[in-house]
């Protein structure tokens, strides 16, 4: 089996390049910088820059399934113009790639795309399904509609398109964990805002299984991809620091000090979403984290 993957060097793409070559699965990928490009037999990279239109048809050569996890980073600030770079790398990606199957013969029958769980509404209540239409007001939920219609249109080629729906991602080095654990080691740790907004959290091991698993499986459609066991950002804190040995003694830092500080990107750690991930469950998915302390205790 050949795959094509989009962002592979990055956090989850460069974990899902190793899992898949142990399941012997040789994986091409689309790079836009010409310094990463390799050639290995498994492993093999080819140059494209979506801006230009410009992408090396060789990397389709083979290839069964197409795995999108290109996008720009949201936690950078959110100015205008990088705002449009979020979704641009999004959809301009994608709208290239499918242009490209449709013009020419391809042997892809699966479109896996990366998506987000913040599409969801914020509440401290509501335990969201992929059943739910809600979608919430904000800009990442538009960032989220957007990328999902992109992955959609390779429904017209009769390929099979399955969006995951992907919570907080823990990782040792990368993402958000790091964050939340640097002020707690230096004892400066705190629950943000309210700390009863819901943290849909999945460790990194899983969420690149999940891939792997909707991959092996021929799965489509949408998918949450987010541990069984949300958690409160007051809880994640102090589970962190109590793995730490540290003493939580600061107050909550307020929302609206952290709306100055951060702007509108506020929301990444003001809201979130309870998030529910049965369906992955019921096609088979077993997850290895379960409860948040075994993953904190893996990752530190």
């Amino acid at each position: 089996m050949k795959v094509l993957i989009t962002g592979a060097t990055g956090l989850i793409g460069t974990e899902l390049t190793k899992e898949c070559h142990r399941a012997g699965i040789t994986v091409n990928y689309l790079t836009t910088s010409k310094d990463k490009l390799e050639n290995k037999p498994n492993y093999k990279g080819f140059y494209w820059d979506p801006y230009k239109g410009e992408i090396d048809k060789e990397a389709f050569k083979d290839v069964t399934t197409i795995i999108n996890l290109v996008g720009a980073s949201i936690s950078k600030r959110w100015t205008k113009s990088y705002k449009k770079t979020i979704i641009e790398s999004r959809v301009k990606t994608a709208n290239l790639i499918f242009e490209t199957l449709q013009n020419s013969t391809t042997s892809v029958k699966h479109f896996i795309s990366a998506s987000g769980i913040s599409i969801y509404p914020n509440s401290e209540s509501r335990l969201y399904t992929e059943k739910d239409t809600a979608v919430d007001d904000t800009f990442l939920a538009e960032v989220v509609q957007k990328w999902e219609q992109a992955a959609d249109q390779f429904k017209e080629l009769n390929i099979r398109v399955a969006k995951v729906r992907t919570g907080v991602v823990l990782a040792e080095n990368e993402g958000a964990f790091p964050k939340l654990v640097k002020p707690i080691e230096k004892g400066f740790g705190t629950a943000l805002g309210s700390g009863k907004q819901w943290l849909s959290w999945i460790h990194i091991d899983d969420i690149v299984c999940v891939y792997i698993h909707i991959l092996k499986n021929g799965l489509r459609g949408v998918y949450n991809a987010t541990a069984p066991n949300p958690v409160t950002n007051d809880k994640m804190t102090r589970k962190i620091a109590a793995y730490l040995g540290k003493d939580l003694w600061l107050p909550n830092v307020p929302s609206f000090v952290l709306r100055l500080v951060l702007g509108e990107m506020a929301i990444l750690v003001t809201k979130g979403q309870l998030v529910s991930s049965k369906k992955l469950e019921k096609n088979g998915f077993e997850f290895t984290y379960v409860n948040v302390a075994p993953a904190i205790k893996n990752l530190l």
